[in-house]
């Protein structure tokens, strides 16, 4: 019905079968915000994944990837998705998945051998940044206040960024700026002696490698060739990475939270309360068949998308309308496990504490979804007052 390739059953059981025997044994709380233990962890699994054949399941076969369709990946990102190391293992996490995205697009020869040869190969890590403190951009990227001004030679970049997934330990940065033509994303070394990871900003989520950093821009010279692309296109190029990442956001996503209702339905068949298990309590079962019914309206959202993608569709008003539901899909399917497993779920003893605490900040992550929902209301009745 969605078009799966026939290799996909075999690769989806390889998949599972590295999250459930290599990923999910390794997780422990302690990983959860040590960045450096992180760091090793992944470092470790990098190697296994590409022994299992599952490695960059996103990438080109050319770039060292599996080349698959986005209604494959769907599936493949989701299995991954259960575990926290995983998608991290196969380097298919955020930031660095979306950020092969515009090397892939935009980068010229000379960038994508210096950046994404070893990015693809998993030999170095990236950011994107943007997000910047009041009053700079967030949910309104039209605010940016990082300025970019030409240079003979180059340009120098004077700013500051914060909550930049990944920049503890990045390589280099995908850095958004105005300059006199327009938004414009530079690459700055990680090394620039303009470019300054201030701090660590602790966060409710945790397994995510590189942590949130804030980042100091401060008379950053960058050359003509740190220009991604063309300079004026930011915007564009940082919707083209947008879309297809709230996506995979999605798919990672829904196998986290199908994880944490699975545990829940565990506990609820083996735990007693009052005389019978909990899994014969009629509010327990409806908790339990509303978090399937979340999940399977968010794959076929998600599935629907990702074929629009392989059919070189645009998916502007589908994405918008994807992140917003199974952004609170999975949050509240999170939740209804928590609740079903009673104090062990707010525990550290079983990971769903930890699921919770990471679909939260997902309503807000990739655009919050009051901002998506006043965009497809705007864009809805505007296509209404056509005759």
């Amino acid at each position: 019905m969605f078009g799966y390739s026939d290799r996909l059953p075999a690769l989806r059981e390889a998949v599972r079968r590295f999250v459930e025997e290599e990923a999910i044994p390794r997780e422990c709380p302690a990983l959860a915000h040590d960045l450096d233990a992180l760091e090793a962890a992944t470092r470790s699994l990098r190697a296994k994944a590409m022994e299992a054949g599952i490695y960059a399941p996103q990438l080109p076969v050319a770039w060292g990837g599996l080349g698959l369709s986005w209604r494959d990946r769907s599936v493949v990102l989701e299995e991954a998705g259960r575990s926290f190391l995983a998608p991290l293992a196969m380097n298919c996490a955020p930031p660095d998945q979306p950020n092969m995205i515009n090397l892939l697009a935009e980068g010229s020869p000379a960038q994508q051998q210096r950046y994404l040869v070893p990015l693809a190969r998993g030999e170095a890590r990236s950011c994107f940044a943007m997000t910047e403190p009041e009053p700079g951009a967030g949910s309104d990227p039209s605010m940016l206040q990082t300025v970019a001004a030409r240079r003979p030679g180059g340009w120098v970049i004077n700013g500051r960024k914060w909550f930049i997934s990944g920049a503890v330990g990045a390589s280099f940065a995908l850095v958004l700026a105005k300059t006199g033509e327009g938004a414009t994303i530079f690459i700055v070394d990680a090394g620039n002696p303009g470019y300054r990871v201030v701090r660590n900003i602790a966060s409710i989520d945790g397994f995510q490698i590189g942590g949130h950093g804030e980042i100091e821009l401060q008379d950053c010279f960058v050359d003509d060739g740190a220009v991604l692309g063309e300079a004026g296109q930011g915007f564009a190029y940082a919707q083209m990475r947008l879309e297809p990442a709230r996506l995979s956001h999605c798919m990672r996503f829904i196998g986290r939270a199908s994880r944490a209702m699975a545990l829940a339905q565990d506990y609820a068949n083996r735990r007693s309360s009052f005389g019978q298990p909990l899994a014969q309590l009629q509010q327990v079962q409806a908790m339990v068949a509303d978090s399937h019914i979340d999940l399977h309206a968010a794959r076929l959202m998600t599935w629907h998308a990702a074929a629009k993608l392989d059919a070189h569709e645009s998916i502007k008003h589908e994405s918008a309308m994807v992140k917003v539901f199974v952004s609170e899909a999975v949050g509240r399917v999170a939740d209804r496990a928590a609740q079903i497993m009673g104090a062990l779920g707010m525990s550290e003893d079983a990971p769903v504490s930890m699921i919770l605490r990471e679909m939260r900040p997902f309503r807000v992550y990739d655009g919050a979804s009051e901002v998506h929902r006043s965009t497809l209301a705007r864009r809805i009745l505007k296509e209404s007052l056509r005759p």
